[in-house]
């Protein structure tokens, strides 16, 4: 069975706690960047070799390319097991909207990796999945001085069909900062 998600939003959360989980959670990023290959395009091919969380694995474990996308808005992934995916990321300055915090589609991508990873972690071989539906709730803003967040996606059902998935968005103290859900359709990949 997997972990549960964070707790619910404890922000009075006492800074040597904070201090600890900080440095944990550095030190993970750490530890998964040395692993990463450098990004690029995953052949087809190489989705359907094995169920979902192997394929996940390989890429945490360097043996496929990172995800470009993760490379431009610089996130890793930290964990991953079966019904459970979470990214690491740190909001600066670069992902700025015109009001000066940052831009929700940072927060939606962040969000959107970590419950449609999830979901696809939950598919046998032969299996992929698209997202049908992303609803993401902003909680509050996020600052470059917010420091490292994480999106932690975690399966609620899946289905022959169906894959859906729920996800928060939290900094070192436990602090929520969106609430995602996902909707994904699970189908056949096709046969080479």
């Amino acid at each position: 069975m997997s972990a549960p998600l964070t707790p619910p939003d404890r922000g009075g959360a006492p800074p040597d706690a904070v201090a600890a989980t900080l440095e944990r959670w550095l030190a993970r990023e750490r530890e998964v960047r040395l692993s990463l290959a450098p990004p690029g395009k995953i052949p087809m091919i190489e989705l359907g070799r094995g169920s979902g969380i192997e394929f996940l694995d390989r890429i945490g474990r360097g043996e496929l390319p990172s995800v470009p996308i993760a490379h431009t808005l610089d996130f890793v992934p930290v964990e991953a097991s079966v019904g459970r995916v979470v990214f690491q990321g740190t909001p600066k300055t670069d992902y700025y909207n015109p009001l000066g915090s940052v831009h929700g589609g940072y927060i939606a991508t962040l969000l959107d990796s970590a419950v449609g990873c999830a979901v696809h972690s939950r598919l046998q071989q032969g299996f992929g999945y698209t997202t049908l539906e992303l609803k993401v709730n902003y909680i509050r803003p996020m600052t470059d001085k917010t420091g490292p967040v994480r999106a932690e996606g975690q399966v609620v059902s899946v289905t022959r069909q169906i894959g859906i998935a729920e996800g928060r968005l939290v900094d070192a103290a436990g602090r929520l900062y969106a609430h995602a859900t996902t909707t994904c359709l699970i189908f056949p990949l096709p046969a080479n």
